[in-house]
């Protein structure tokens, strides 16, 4: 849960990164650093400033890359992963389980994106089309959940212990001693 200005301040700053991280990697289909960084955010910070973070992520960074009947999907998608990265910390897991969490949110995060295509693009709507649907962008899915498993894999635990190191520092109190 986010306790202060300062805790709303650094989720804000995070959020604008971990959108300017998609940016330089739009060419390379569905390489999404963001996120990694949105799964590190989870972890610390907890299952809010996660969401927050995952649904700001795709709001900012498609007005640069395109807003469209897309986005709330990826909104909700992003933000399902900085929720739910939130359990990681709670099993105390290491970096080999917090690339598995990745790697599968990878093909989690194409299953909702494909969702919203078929609905909108696919017809007739049955299950051979859903099937077939989600086959097509098996390869795309498959980029995503790769990416995923290489940024937390290569940055994903110091990411977080930065990030600690912050939470620790706005969460210090002063208390008045007065004899």
């Amino acid at each position: 849960m986010v306790k202060n200005s300062k805790e709303i301040a650094l989720i804000s700053m995070l959020s604008t990164v971990s959108a300017l991280l998609r940016i330089p990697f739009a060419a390379i289909p569905n390489l999404q650093p963001c996120t990694y960084l949105i799964t590190c955010v989870g972890y610390v910070f907890g299952p809010t400033a996660g969401f927050m973070v995952g649904v700001l992520t795709a709001l900012v960074s498609n007005f640069f890359l395109g807003q469209g009947p897309w986005t709330p999907y990826q909104m909700f998608a992003w933000g399902l992963i900085g929720s739910s990265a939130a359990i990681l910390k709670r099993l105390n897991l290491g970096r080999k389980s917090l690339m598995i969490f990745g790697f599968v949110w990878g093909y989690g995060f194409g299953l909702i994106m494909n969702l919203w295509f078929w609905l909108f693009f696919i017809y007739p709507l049955t299950l051979e089309s859903f099937l077939l649907t989600e086959t097509r962008s098996f390869i795309f899915d498959s980029f995503h959940a790769v990416g995923n498993l290489i940024f937390l894999g290569l940055f994903g635990l110091k990411t977080i212990r930065i990030l600690e190191r912050f939470k620790k520092r706005f969460n210090i109190e002063l208390t008045n001693q007065s004899s």
